[in-house]
């Protein structure tokens, strides 16, 4: 089949190069406008158009979808089906431009998790199994009917980056999966079911730590956010970036967001119920350290209160 693909960060990638090794031909690829980044302003491309430079396909970057040009672009390719990957909301003019519509990879198992950020808030709402589904797109943002669906195990020692990682992989043999099935005529799809659930885009507000808060729900925050965008908390003026940690059950007689001490290579605080244990963290203007480097150059003394300025 011939194939539009939309996507933009590493999360697409896989599924981006398992198409161009399948039997499958990509007519274009669709991806974001190049963007200035860093403090040297760089322009920097999508992962995904790193992948279609080296494979010489053409490449559409419209800043409005619903552009008479681009429309007109990606019809002139001819795609009999699009495939959509952590990409942006169609509109209507473009999935209905493929007479076969256009397939959307999402990493959980909807009605569960629909938005935009469904790993995250599976580990920040503590679920033991998420998974990735195949759907049709429709008006209705993740609302399509089902392809196919797969649960995937979180481990304890998942975070965001290494459950994206495996949704990633996983979902791109999904998709050609979808792809192959369809083409036969054996794939049917199915209305989704089920009381949906949001995940939606996260915020600066979500990101703070409350440190009134149970530790093992602080921790669900932190591996849901880590490593980016991170969750945070504040020492003084300055915003402390917490990148890992771990629970101990035991519960301070202290007011939560104080600073117990330094203890098994992680900076001990205390919380609303047991200690959350910091092992990697970042005060603003510092790189990225492990508690056990943090605490020899910028320690922190015990009885200091973590939390809003």
């Amino acid at each position: 089949m011939k194939i539009a693909f939309f996507g933009n960060p590493q999360f697409a990638v896989p599924t981006f190069q398992a198409l161009i090794a399948s039997t499958h031909q990509i007519c274009c690829v669709i991806t974001g406008p190049d963007r200035k980044a860093g403090r040297s302003q760089k322009i920097q491309f999508s992962a995904v158009k790193q992948i279609a430079l080296e494979q010489n396909l053409p490449i559409l970057q419209p800043e409005d979808l619903n552009s008479t040009n681009f429309l007109s672009e990606l019809d002139g390719f001819k795609p009999e089906i699009g495939v959509v990957v952590a990409y942006r909301i169609l509109p209507r003019e473009v999935f209905t431009i493929p007479p076969m519509g256009c397939v959307n990879l999402h990493p959980s198992m909807l009605p569960d998790l629909r938005g935009a950020a469904p790993i995250n808030w599976a580990l920040i709402r503590g679920y033991q199994k998420s998974g990735i589904s195949t759907f049709l797109i429709k008006e209705r943002v993740d609302a399509g009917s089902i392809l196919i669906q797969e649960e995937v195990d979180i481990f304890p020692e998942d975070d965001a980056g290494s459950l994206s990682e495996r949704l990633s992989i996983r979902g791109g043999k999904l998709i050609i999966e979808s792809l192959d099935r369809l083409e036969a005529g054996n794939l049917v799809p199915s209305p989704q079911t089920g009381k949906p659930t949001r995940a939606p885009k996260l915020t600066d507000e979500t990101r703070q730590i409350s440190w009134d808060k149970p530790a093992e729900e602080i921790h669900n925050l932190v591996r849901g956010l880590s490593p980016i965008p991170c969750s945070y908390t504040f020492l003084g003026s300055k915003r402390l970036k917490i990148y890992g940690s771990s629970v101990d059950s035991s519960t301070s007689i202290k007011v939560p967001g104080t600073v117990i001490g330094y203890n098994d290579n992680s900076l001990q605080i205390s919380t609303a119920n047991g200690t959350l244990c910091i092992t990697e963290l970042q005060l603003e203007g510092k790189r990225k350290m492990t508690a056990e480097e943090f605490n020899r150059g910028n320690p922190i003394p015990a009885g200091t209160l973590l939390g809003k300025i």
